[in-house]
């Protein structure tokens, strides 16, 4: 066959001349509608436009001046949302959403959505959304975060901003979107399937069975077939037409009267019930997935012509001519006005400046600071009367799960726009009481239990940050983030990025794990790797290893993420958390008072703890580690030997420049990683050290885990360091210093 962008093009001409018209037309009046003539015929042109951008995305990439050809041709129907909803109404954008785009553009003064969308195409630097990363459908004016996700990834979110907008309401928190906004995201029948979508809809009605407001509409835009897999028949809606606390609504996408007059009927009834749509729109997919898609590969060519002939443009045109608002003759002449116009626009756009280094791809990674007044610190007074409930605590040393929840604690006092949330941090106070008394403090609004769904929990804070919130959000156990993780990498951290920093979601992600733990046993509780984390640009990785030190790390995330829009990973041992004496019961070295924020010094990211002055051997490590290692340098420094211990506190970024200036002049290092050997930070310690430091490098030599799971019972620790494996390895390097030194 042809290629398909030149025979859907000369397809649609033929069709409009000859006027042949299929018969999907449902009968609607545009006036009755409460449509303009204006508003009717601004919907045809941004389909056409749509349309034509395909059309020339694909001769771009032929030229090799554009790179990606996933587009809108068949759904160009999403013009009528476009048109339905409000353009303050967040979007989380499927990527053949461009008729959308457009006509939401359409109604806001100074938008030049062809000339940005082809900057777009094009990796132009100059493209006002990605700055020349990724052609992503996005806009800051128009409430449209950029979305690069082939799936349904950006589900979770949407739920989580929908929440937030009633939720602001309740808890006085200055919000972006308006009180009366509803949120929409639109995914293919294919990305229904998978589970990001299940689980975003799935939490949805749960919190709208249970009377939560969410002010959503899920559109689904149902094309029959997922890249070369059809979707069974009636699929979708046997899937999702009775679901509870779920409005259904069905429309004819290819229809654009029908799919308008649906789409206000779902953006009023979420506006007005505050519950959850479901809009199932049909359409059809013209051409091939992307440009390298043959659909002749798996379709006869008898039903690539058959969706030919539902083309939603060629509809259009019927209703506007039945309705006596255009002549075929200026259909095809609009047509071609806008193809030359679209394609001189284009040409211009290939002629922009691309991206030419590293340092310009990397610049957004880190979200720009904002100036932001940080609310005074508690009095005395106020945190008396706060923290009155707990006054057999204070004064007095305590272990670090107290520790973090009196400074969570001080924390949503002092910051109004905090909310918690979590699987079982309600009344409960988590597994590990951490969060205990917040919701007694706080109110429900402030500290949300959750479903048991961290794809869920997570999206949720994502979208939540899109609002003004600044969410909390705790995964209960290390092992189980490995569920939801692509949140953080897909959704979380890229969000800078892509959107040239224009948007962010700011959030600190507690996680209780790490290894050696007592009371529960296996993987799942006692999950010694968080290298999952470690290469994703941008986030921030903070572990402490004491009670002292997790109050002010605790804060310095909370900072980071008010004020620098920081993705924070603050990563707890479960081990430490009740772990009061460091050599022997009862001498309570592990224990340390509560100090408030006004009574503390400030710690930044990268600062890390040096103890002892000792050069013979410095020993490197974080979390548990760090605990073992200081009772192993005790043992040493008894035996004579000079012995200092660096806790890092801040595994990402890892501030090596400053450890190699620590560790200049010592004889020996020895890095202590808790983690399994092959893929944990104790590999980047080693090598940056040597990168940084040469041949002057100390000798180096490191501890780890094996690469294990974590069994059960007694048997937990043997995969794992132990103090007596420091002090043999210890001893034997600095037992090895000498004899060299001797000869």
């Amino acid at each position: 066959m042809e290629d398909r962008a030149i025979a859907i093009d000369r397809s649609f001409i033929d069709r409009i001349n000859q006027q042949q018209f299929s018969d999907i037309a449902h009968g609607h009046d545009y006036r009755k509608l409460g449509l303009s003539q204006h508003d009717f015929i601004g919907l045809f042109d941004s389909q056409l436009k749509s349309r034509l951008l395909d059309l020339e995305s694909r001769q771009m990439r032929s030229r090799n001046q554009g790179f990606y050809t996933i587009g809108s041709a068949g759904h160009e129907g999403n013009a009528a949302y476009g048109l339905a909803f409000r353009v303050d109404d967040m979007a989380f954008l499927h990527y053949r959403s461009a008729a959308f785009m457009l006509e939401r553009g359409r109604h806001l003064d100074g938008e030049s959505q062809l000339y940005d969308m082809l900057l777009s195409f094009a990796a132009a630097s100059d493209d006002p959304i990605s700055g020349g990363r990724h052609k992503v459908l996005g806009s800051k004016a128009l409430n449209i975060p950029p979305q690069t996700s082939t799936i349904a990834s950006h589900l979770p979110k949407a739920v989580g901003a929908a929440l937030s907008i009633p939720l602001t309401e309740r808890v006085a928190v200055a919000a972006h979107m308006a009180a009366d906004s509803v949120v929409l995201c639109n995914f293919g029948d294919a990305s229904a399937n998978h589970a990001s979508a299940q689980t975003a809809i799935n939490a949805a009605c749960w919190a709208a069975y249970q009377h939560v407001p969410m002010p959503l509409v899920f559109i689904c835009e149902d094309n029959g077939i997922g890249i070369s897999t059809p979707t069974p028949q009636g699929w979708i809606a046997a899937n999702f037409a009775n679901r509870p606390a779920l409005k259904y609504i069905r429309c004819d996408g290819r229809d654009i009267l029908d799919c308008y007059q649906a789409s206000r009927a779902a953006a009023d009834y979420a506006r007005t019930h505050r519950t959850p749509v479901f809009l199932h729109v049909r359409t059809v997919r013209l051409m091939g997935h992307a440009g390298s898609d043959a659909e002749i590969a798996y379709m006869s060519k008898q039903q690539i012509l058959d969706n030919e002939a539902q083309d939603p443009l060629l509809v259009t045109a019927q209703q506007l001519i039945d309705s006596e608002l255009m002549t075929a003759t200026q259909i095809v002449e609009r047509y071609q006005q806008l193809k030359t116009q679209i394609h001189a626009v284009a040409n211009a756009a290939v002629s922009r400046p691309k991206l030419t280094s590293a340092a310009d791809v990397m610049a957004s990674i880190i979200p720009p600071k904002r100036d932001r007044l940080s609310p005074p610190n508690l009095d005395e007074q106020q945190l008396s009367l706060l923290l009155k409930a707990d006054k057999a605590s204070l004064g007095k040393p305590i272990h670090m799960g107290k520790l973090l929840n009196l400074t969570l604690t001080e924390l949503m006092a002092k910051h109004k726009n905090i909310v918690v949330c979590g699987e079982d941090v309600g009344r409960k106070g988590g597994v590990y009481h951490v969060t205990a008394r917040l919701v007694e403090r706080f109110g429900p609004n402030r500290v949300i239990n959750t479903l048991l769904d961290e794809t869920s929990i997570l999206g949720l804070g994502i979208g939540m940050a899109h609002n003004g919130i600044l969410p909390i959000v705790e995964i209960q156990f290390l092992a189980y983030v490995h569920n939801a993780e692509d949140q953080i990498r897909g959704e979380a951290a890229t969000l800078p990025f892509f959107s040239n920093g224009q948007f962010t979601n700011p959030m600190v992600i507690r996680i209780a794990g790490l290894a050696y733990q007592k009371g529960f046993g296996g993987h799942f509780h006692n999950d010694n790797s968080f290298a999952v984390f470690r290469d994703i640009p941008g986030v921030i990785i903070a572990c402490p290893s004491n009670g002292f030190d997790a109050m002010a790390m605790l804060r310095e995330c909370v900072r980071l993420a008010l004020e620098e829009q920081r993705v924070v990973i603050f990563l707890e041992p479960i081990a430490r958390y009740m772990t009061r004496d460091l050599l022997k019961e009862g001498d309570g070295l592990w224990s340390h008072s509560y100090q408030s924020e006004a009574a503390s010094v400030p710690m930044r990211c990268g600062d890390f703890h040096v103890e002892g002055e000792g050069k013979a051997l410095v020993m490197i490590s974080y979390g548990n580690g760090y605990f073992l290692c200081r009772q192993a340098q005790q043992a040493l420094l008894q035996q004579g030997w000079q012995v200092s211990v660096i806790d890092l506190r801040w595994l990402a970024p890892l501030n090596s420049q400053g450890l190699a200036a620590e560790i200049s002049g010592a004889t020996n290092v020895l890095v202590v990683d808790e983690c399994r050997r092959t893929g944990s930070i104790s590999e980047q310690i080693c090598t940056e050290l040597h990168e940084h430091l040469g041949d002057d490098t100390p000798r180096l030599a490191r501890i780890t885990a094996q690469d294990s799971f974590i069994p059960l019972a007694d048997a937990a620790t043997l995969p794992l360091p132990s103090r007596n494996d420091i002090m043999t390895k210890a001893l034997a390097m600095l037992n090895d210093s000498n004899s060299n030194e001797a000869n």
